[in-house]
């Protein structure tokens, strides 16, 4: 029996496929790629408000300032509740130079550890996990 059609279309059957098949890993890791860095984007920027929402709280006058420890747990909580990734911040820094006398610097750092979504975990465990820090300094009012 003898196949319908020019001898061209004839030998082209399932091409299509095959490069769609071929393609569609590259194009999941793509995806999941820019999905990964979008996450660590956001975290960063979340950790960035949360350092400088503890050094606010900080710096504001108070007849009792607040204590390193207090600091850190408005970052911590700040991370807490608005990390995408569903984690926690892994430490909140607070560090004041000398007494807080008005002008003097307060500075605080957090640091968090990203694990990874998708391919984030895949590189996680071959690299090690991404460290993402952010620091405010702020002058006591």
């Amino acid at each position: 029996m003898k196949a319908l059609g020019p001898p061209s279309l004839r030998d082209e059957r399932g091409v299509a496929a095959l490069e769609f098949a071929l393609m569609l890993p590259f194009l999941l890791m793509v995806l999941f790629g820019i999905i990964d860095v979008s996450m660590i984007l956001t975290d960063k920027a979340v950790i960035t408000n949360a350092s400088r929402e503890a050094a606010r709280a900080g710096v504001v006058l108070r007849v009792t300032p607040l204590t390193s420890t207090q600091i850190q747990n408005v970052a911590l909580n700040y991370t807490q509740n608005n990390l995408v990734t569903g984690g926690t911040a892994t430490s909140a820094t607070a560090v004041a130079s000398g007494t807080p006398v008005s002008g003097s610097p307060l500075t605080v750092t957090v640091t968090y550890t990203y694990k990874g979504f998708v391919l984030g975990s895949i590189f996680s465990a071959i690299t090690g996990p991404v460290t993402i820090s952010a620091v405010t300094k702020m002058n006591y009012e």
